[in-house]
């Protein structure tokens, strides 16, 4: 199918509400025509490196042939049934896969429509826990400054209610708790007065709190900071000193982003719930997964409820999962950790110019993620034509100019992309 035409587009701008855009103002849209490996191709027909990777999930870029073939062949057997009731092969062989790749002791899951609902059953999983367990007065979260888990209520509760996105929501939100976000960086000493406030939120609200919620290692859109994984580690301890479940919200670093499989490995930590998504079909449909321990889901089984409260109409969707199951075996076939770590080498030689500029207050590259941070925010509707105008598509938000690019892409693309993200930055200068 071609690009959208000039009427369609200007239906687009009347009617089509975009990702936190006002409708009456409606940003700038660049058509697209069609997408392959790690290039988008617009209307006009300029190719655009893409940068964002779809939002972190195209990991094996776009248009593969086996993530292809993986759909047209199960949307002939059967594109959806219910999941009440009945089952299938590609449900039972992704959880399979997911139990097999994700750290011990996971064994139960969920399979949820998207990263913000994965959330959403990890929070219900607590509550629910405690509540089985015969603690009902267990049921706030802990969650961690800066801290990004989606843009559905509980999720949004969540986010931190500063300086995350969901400020004007605060007063009809769940009140839960939050202590300060980790400061000691991903390779610097740990200082244990770091965790010292979150320990004391624990001790004196550990009756109320039904599970600590965190991005491992890397905070993503609350500002795309990496911390140090021995503050993963004390948090995983003290959750376990206060007798509070941890879940962790992989859905953004989860499958090799980071440099380890899951960023909780960096740590060498498991959590007690698990969130994913994504990645995990390979950029190609929405899809997520919540894992959790036996011990949660026998004891949310034995509850009152006798059984765990949610189940969404398009739950474990046969052609979601099909592609997910390919998706992941294409990771585990393909040396993924070499192509990350080049990546991450790349990202470090090609940024560190960056870092001499008046308006950049830092530069961090961890496995596949990159960031220039400015010391001011920068105008999306400014900068995003100059970043196609350089051929290449890069989503700047705040003071942030970050990248996350397909494991696919090749050392020469990776070239371009940095200079044009260093290139735009000292034109701002």
């Amino acid at each position: 199918m071609k690009g959208p035409n000039s009427e369609q587009l200007a239906f687009d701008s009347q009617h089509i509400w975009h990702p936190y855009s006002s409708m009456i103002n409606p940003p700038s849209m660049f058509p697209v025509e069609s997408a392959q490996g790690v290039r988008i191709r617009l209307s006009d027909g300029r190719e655009l490196i893409d940068g964002m990777a779809s939002w972190w999930s195209a990991v094996h870029g776009y248009n593969h042939p086996r993530l292809n073939a993986a759909a047209k062949g199960q949307i002939d057997a059967m594109s959806h049934v219910m999941f009440g009731g009945l089952t299938h092969t590609p449900a039972i062989e992704l959880a399979r896969k997911l139990v097999e790749m994700t750290p011990e002791p996971l064994q139960r899951v969920f399979i949820a429509d998207s990263g913000s609902v994965s959330v959403e059953v990890a929070l219900k999983m607590a509550i629910q826990y405690w509540h089985a367990r015969g603690k009902p007065a267990k049921h706030r979260i802990l969650s961690i400054r800066n801290g990004y888990h989606g843009d559905t209520f509980g999720a949004m509760s969540v986010c931190d209610p500063v300086n995350g996105m969901h400020e004007l929501f605060s007063g009809v939100l769940a009140q839960q708790l939050f202590a300060p976000r980790p400061e000691t960086a991903f390779d610097a000493p740990f200082d244990p007065a770091d965790i010292a406030e979150l320990e004391q939120q624990l001790a004196q609200h550990q009756d109320e709190i039904a599970a600590l919620i965190l991005e491992p290692v890397v905070q993503g859109a609350g500002g795309m900071r990496f911390y140090s994984p021995e503050w993963l580690r004390h948090a995983r301890a003290l959750c376990d000193q206060y007798d509070v479940l941890l879940i962790a919200d992989e859905i953004a670093t989860g499958f090799g982003r980071s440099g380890e499989l899951f960023a909780c490995n960096h740590a060498g930590i498991s959590p007690d719930i698990l969130c994913l998504g994504k990645a995990l079909t390979g950029g190609y449909m929405t899809l997520a997964a919540t894992l959790a321990t036996a011990e949660i889901a026998h004891t949310i089984s034995a509850g009152g409820a006798g059984c765990f409260m949610h189940g969404p109409t398009f739950m474990a969707n046969p052609l979601a999962c099909a592609t997910a199951l390919e998706s992941l075996t294409l990771l585990e076939e393909m040396d993924w950790k070499a192509e990350v770590t080049r990546l991450e080498k790349g990202l470090k030689q090609g940024l560190e110019p960056a870092r001499e500029l008046a308006s950049v207050n830092d530069v961090r590259v961890l496995g596949a993620i990159g960031v220039i941070e400015r010391h001011e925010p920068v105008s999306l509707a400014e900068v995003q034509p100059m970043f196609v105008e350089r051929g290449v598509w890069v989503r700047p938000f705040g003071k942030l100019i970050y990248v996350m690019p397909p494991y696919v892409m090749s050392d020469k693309d990776l070239g371009t992309l940095t200079a044009a993200m260093v290139d735009v930055v000292r034109a701002l200068d």
